[in-house]
């Protein structure tokens, strides 16, 4: 495999970056991940990291040099990413769960498969033009996708999900893929810090128009100016396949041609936090969270 990457993540105007971005590769398969902690639940950040890691840990154990069936690794890793951050939160003993979406690509055989909870967004471009991009699960791209006419409140907000791992119920999710890739085809990952601030039509010129080690510092610079001192964190990661000519001398330039079968790389920490908790089954989780839930409904019957 031959490609281009580069990353960048930035706080903006909030007291600590909760956004987690990073890449794992072998000589046969690379994954992309990008999640965003969520504010309003406790330890956002954690929950972010909690899934890069998981994610990144069962690519290290299935990709060997290449993952057997990437569609069932993505839901399998996305699931399992979910109940990391539920035994960390039930082995806390929090009232409240950490929460995060996730995005992550899997890069294979010429082909990229994706899969994604909330609004962290992947957008696929080619020849200058938006291919694909994911949907959020909010409910506002909920209703603009049904086609409804009915009128959304005027302070409706943006951010309300509908799912996210971490939550005490089963996360929703889409899957895509695989779609074959073309030389000089851009895969990127951003949180709503970007997409928040910048359109559709911003983000596809930027990435059709630069290099990604252009476009990536470009793009993040140009949301946090246009946010201001509002900003949110803003956090993307971008890829470019089999980078045209000079592509030894291109910024963040990857070839796996020369990796041995069993050499594993990533930008992600190693190892699970809290692997102490592995072995609980889902039926202690399942116990857990409707313990967690008891304890929220009580809490909330005593301050009304």
């Amino acid at each position: 495999m031959k490609f281009s990457v580069f990353q960048v993540s930035r706080k903006g105007g909030r007291e600590k970056n909760e956004d987690r971005m990073g890449y794992s590769y072998t000589r046969g398969s690379g994954i992309f991940i990008l999640a965003d902690g969520m504010g309003g639940h406790p330890e956002g950040e954690v929950a972010a990291q909690l899934a890069l890691q998981a994610i990144s840990a069962m690519f290290q154990k299935e990709a060997r040099p290449e993952v057997p069936d990437v569609n069932v690794f993505l839901e399998a890793a996305l699931m399992a990413a979910h109940r990391q951050i539920l035994r960390y939160a039930i082995e806390k003993g929090m009232l409240d769960t950490p929460r995060t979406t996730i995005v992550a690509a899997v890069v294979q055989a010429g082909a990229v498969s994706w899969i994604h909870c909330g609004d962290s967004r992947l957008y696929l471009v080619r020849q200058g033009e938006l291919l694909a991009r994911t949907r959020d699960h909010s409910f506002i791209e909920q209703h603009q996708s049904t086609g409804s006419t009915a009128k959304l409140p005027d302070r409706f907000n943006r951010n309300v999900l509908f799912t996210c791992l971490g939550s005490p119920t089963k996360p929703v999710f889409d899957l895509t893929g695989p779609v074959v890739l073309q030389q000089g085809d851009k895969v990127m990952l951003c949180s709503d810090g970007l997409w928040g601030t910048l359109n559709d039509a911003d983000i596809t010129y930027d990435l059709s128009h630069k290099p990604v080690g252009e476009a990536v510092p470009d793009l993040v610079e140009k949301a946090l100016r246009k946010a201001g001192d509002s900003s949110d964190n803003v956090t993307m990661i971008a890829l470019e396949w089999e980078t045209p000519e000079g592509f030894e001398t291109t910024r963040g330039s990857i070839s796996t041609d020369t990796i041995s079968d069993g050499v594993f790389a990533s930008t992600v920490q190693a190892g699970w936090l809290d692997s102490g908790m592995e072995d609980l089954d889902d039926a202690a989780i399942e116990r857990s969270i409707a313990e967690i839930n008891e304890a929220i409904r009580r809490s909330a019957a005593k301050k009304g």
